[in-house]
């Protein structure tokens, strides 16, 4: 269940700042009033394609050397980038890969769940250096927020001095109309009615010394397989995560798509057949609640599952069970947004062991084949690369994106609204 994208950040005065690259865009301009856009499009393609040298970026990028060699000494005078060893062997002077530095700005994530909030900060290449874990029976908006306002000044005061002014923002993924979980998770009505009623954004913003954004949890997870993931990816993709609910993301031609309302990719309100051949959302048959659901039942214990990282010991029948109905639920869904979206690959990704994973996707190719999909191009079934702590370093992409990749819907709009 999705409301918005992403809530517009607040900057308190005397924020911490990272170097600032602020337009956006698609190809290089040689135009010097769009340096700032171009600094963006060459560290979105180191971070794609890994090292480069400057010939390499202006053959790609279409700029000419002269751009390239200012925009790459800018970056690294900024510490944003670092020089490799020179490659020799060629005609000429010797080429000098560049990469990302990966003390060169660092991001905190915040995921809010069903069972724990998670803050992670992680360095400029998406890795986790650091990490808190606060525990609940539900989930509300007091317990959050106190445990941010807590965790990240004291996670703050254990960076290296000199680094901390590189911390560029904070990202919060969480599910939204939280408010509708009170019949699902046991919690009484008027606690999660506060998240009807208050703005988190804006609390955590009053505290916090780096700006803040919120975005749908699944659509954060879909984020960080884009931006952290370690795979060939499709320019058109399906994201299923898997968690307490499931839920989804889109991307289109490389771009994470959100919609009109930002409620694209709310693939678990898909409905599906169940196990009784009832049709019902997909949330109700492809999620961890009815797993918890089904230990319960037998009397086991249904902590572990959460446990990080998820070690998971359940019995086999109910594993096999779930995971049965996971994939046929999983495969229906991936063949009605495909009727609509022709996307090349669906990828399932969740808060579980790799090995479940694993299981769930050969269930899930296996399901698709018993389908109808004449006039469809059947999308290809893969695992996502980025795991459990997808959610959290959805969030932390947040605003790694919003200050250094490259958004081609708003450089449009730039360049629309430019003068002349």
């Amino acid at each position: 269940m999705k409301t918005d994208m992403v809530k517009s950040e607040v900057a308190k005065p005397g924020a911490m700042r990272a170097p600032k690259h602020g337009a956006e865009g698609l190809r290089g301009s040689n135009q010097s009033g769009l340096r700032a856009h171009n600094e963006r499009l060459v560290l979105s393609l180191v971070r794609r394609q890994g090292a480069l040298a400057k010939s390499d970026i202006a053959r790609i990028t279409g700029l000419s050397a002269q751009t390239v060699s200012v925009i790459m000494r800018a970056l690294e005078s900024d510490g944003l980038l670092i020089r490799g060893e020179p490659v020799r062997g060629r005609i000429g002077q010797p080429s000098v890969p560049m990469s990302l530095n990966p003390e060169g700005a660092f991001f905190f994530g915040a995921k809010i769940g069903r069972r724990s909030v998670d803050l992670v900060l992680t360095d400029f290449l998406g890795r986790i250096t650091a990490q808190r874990r606060h525990t609940y029976r539900y989930p509300t908006h007091d317990a959050a927020v106190a445990f941010l306002a807590q965790a990240l000044p004291a996670m703050i005061a254990e960076m290296p001095a000199h680094l901390r002014p590189r911390i560029a923002g904070l990202g919060i993924a969480m599910p939204f109309q939280m408010w509708l979980w009170a019949q699902f998770v046991g919690a009484p009505q008027a606690e999660m009615d506060d998240w009807r009623d208050r703005d988190i954004q804006a609390e955590v913003a009053a505290f916090s010394p780096v700006p803040v954004y919120v975005q749908n949890d699944a659509t954060a997870a879909c984020g960080a397989e884009l931006v952290f993931g370690t795979a060939p990816r499709p320019k058109d993709f399906l994201y299923f995560y898997i968690a307490y609910f499931v839920g989804g993301g889109i991307v289109l031609n490389g771009q994470l798509f959100t919609g009109r309302t930002g409620n694209a990719g709310a693939l678990g309100s898909l409905p599906v057949p169940g196990p009784d051949g009832k049709m019902r959302q997909l949330i109700s048959v492809a999620s961890m609640a009815s797993l918890e659901r089904y230990l319960a039942e037998a009397g086991h214990q249904c902590d572990g599952l959460w446990d990080t990282p998820p070690n998971w010991a359940v019995p086999e029948p109910i594993l096999a069970r779930w995971i049965g109905e996971v994939a046929q639920g999983l495969a229906q869904a991936t063949l009605s947004a495909t009727a609509v979206l022709d996307v090349e690959a669906a990828l399932i990704d969740g808060w579980m062991p790799p090995d479940i994973r694993a299981r769930i996707v050969t269930a899930t190719r296996a399901a698709l084949r018993e389908l109808d999909f004449s006039g469809i191009e059947p999308p290809v079934i893969a695992p996502g690369t980025v795991g459990a702590q997808a959610r959290s370093l959805g969030a932390a992409s947040i605003p790694l994106s919003q200050r250094y990749l490259v958004d081609p819907n708003a450089f449009l709009k730039e360049r629309a609204e430019a003068p002349g």
